[in-house]
Order: structure tokens, then sequence, then C-alpha cells
């Protein structure tokens, strides 16, 4: 899904080089300063949560960065060459970089948070033979399996911390259940025919499918993907048809196609207007509530119900 390679040679040296050192140890209760480097905010957010002060966590990609066409600079090739735990989302969201994570296995403890999920809770891609939609955080009871299992890793690789680590994630848990259930309430009082979420690319179908809301992307799962005129007119069609009057761009795509949408949308005097800008492939501003994935979800969710709850009538023209 990256489309330029330059980076993708310096961290296959690196992998290549990991080949020759000798396998990771079994657990790290010798370190000192144990480095966890996780590839979205949203998993670090979580790994902190977990690790507490018995780590140091640092995400590679930052507020606003679109993980399907992330470049690592060399200071991310540099925290991956000294990480001592390497955490990443995995279904190929991170791209070429998947590769890359695999082959440093050897030497690294590494974990991709869906490798922790049945094969038959993921939603597969009707394009693409034995693939799945990698946008796994967007159903809150699925990512927080995907949460503990990194959780007993972490407790498995650091033993002698072990109680404090199973205590911070069983707080966490406790608030991702939490947040589960509040979106389902959250969204209860809305009539079904008006959950419709109509976004730049296609990022929510875990969220539709778990919250029974109805989902249409103008792009598809990955950002690479090009917009053809009639992806545009498709979408223009879907919203005159279904009586949408909201649509909702999103932190990490850019909004020049959607704004084609708009005027299709008016051209047809089909009555539209934007909603809040929604947190997709990446968190808020870090210090933010949106900068941490509970409060991100939580925005999200607020953001869709006001819009759902209102008339045709406070569209604008």
């Amino acid at each position: 899904m990256i489309r330029t390679k330059g980076w993708l040679a310096g961290i296959m040296v690196l992998a290549l080089t990991a080949c020759k050192v000798e396998k990771k140890a079994d657990t790290l209760n010798a370190v000192e300063t144990v480095r966890i480097v996780c590839t979205t905010g949203m998993i670090a957010d979580a790994v902190k949560a977990i690790a507490g002060e018995s780590a140091t966590v640092t995400a590679l990609m930052g507020p606003g960065v679109d993980p399907h066409l992330y470049q690592p600079a060399q200071a991310d090739m540099k925290a991956i060459s000294e990480a001592h735990i390497i955490v990443y989302n995995g279904l190929h969201l991170e791209g070429k970089m998947t590769e890359v994570l695999e082959s440093i296995k050897r030497r690294k403890h590494v974990f991709a948070m869906a490798d922790a999920l049945d094969a038959s809770r993921l939603i597969r891609l009707a394009d693409f033979e034995d693939a799945y939609d990698p946008h796994i955080w967007f159903d809150v009871a699925l990512w927080k399996d995907a949460v503990q299992q990194v959780g007993n890793s972490l407790q498995h690789l650091l033993p002698a911390k072990a109680s404090r680590l199973k205590a911070n994630q069983a707080k966490y848990i406790t608030r991702l259940n939490e947040l589960d259930q509040w979106c389902r309430n959250s969204l209860a009082h809305i009539p079904s025919e008006k959950r419709i979420l109509v976004t730049a690319h296609d990022a929510f179908a875990y969220f539709g499918r778990a919250y029974q809301v109805e989902v249409r992307g103008l792009q598809g799962i990955s950002t690479t993907a090009g917009i053809a005129v009639k992806d545009v007119k498709d979408l223009v069609t879907f919203l005159v048809e279904k009586q949408v009057h909201t649509l909702f761009l999103e932190n990490s795509v850019p909004q020049q196609a959607m704004h084609s949408v708009l005027e299709g949308c008016r051209a047809q005097q089909h009555p539209i207007r934007v909603g809040a800008t929604l947190y997709s492939d990446a968190m808020g501003a870090t210090g933010t509530p949106e900068g941490t994935y509970i409060g991100m979800i939580r925005y999200n969710v607020t953001a869709l119900a006001e819009a759902f709850a209102k008339t045709p009538a406070n569209a604008l023209p």
C-alpha cells in the first residue's frame, strides 16, 4: 500500500542484519528500560495504559498520519532498531512495512494486534482473496480482545512486573467494556433508517457491524486506491436515494474528493451538510481527549448521534 521504496531498502538492511544477531531472550527482566514501539496511536495508547511505568512506549504514527501512506523517517528506523518489543496492527494496515516487521521477529518480540482475533470475527474483503479489513479498532469489543492478548504477552515477557501489568490491564479492559456499552446506548434511540454514515474512505465497517450503522465510503479500504468520477457519481446517487443529508470528513484523509460529492449533491438540489471531522486511522492531538483511543471513539459516536438525529430541514442547501 506504500508507494515509495527508498525507506524500505533501509529497513530491509536492518532486518537482514537482525538475522545475524543472537536469538531474542524469552523474557526481558534483565533489561533496565524496556522500549516498546507501536505503529499507530491507538495501539500505543492501549500499550501505555497497560505498561504504565514498566516501559517506555513510542508511536511511530502521530496525530493525523494516514497509516496507508506512512513512510518511516530515519528516526523511525532507529526506534525500530532500538526497540525490545514492537506492536503493530496487522492485516496489511502498515503496507509493506508488515514484511519488515515479520522479518525481524527472530531478534525482537513482534506482535500484531489482529493475530489475537479469529478470522471468523474479521470482515473479509470481497475483492481480495484471503484479505481482511484492517480497521479492527472501530469495534470496541473486538479491539478489547486484541488488547487483552497484547497485555497477556507483556506479562509473559516481564514476569517480574506481571502483577502490576495485570492490574493495569484489568482497569483498561473495564474501561473498554464501559465504552462499548456507552456506544450502544448512545445510538440506541436513533431509528435504524437514520443510522447511515457516509465518509471519505471505507474505514468504518467494523463500527457499522458492531453498532448497527449502515456505512458507505467514497474510497476503498486503503486511501492509496484511486477515486474515479464514477465513484463520486455513485455516492451522490446513494445520498439522494437514501435521503442522507450529512457526510463526514476524516482527520487523516484529504478532503478534496468529498467536496466533489458536495458539489454533485447541490447540482441535484439535494440538501447536504458536512458533519464533524471524524477520527478514523489516527487519533487527535496529544493532550486532548481525542488524543486517546477512548476519547476519539466517544467524540466520533457523539458527533454521529447528533448528526443522525437532525432532520432534513436542518440541512444546508
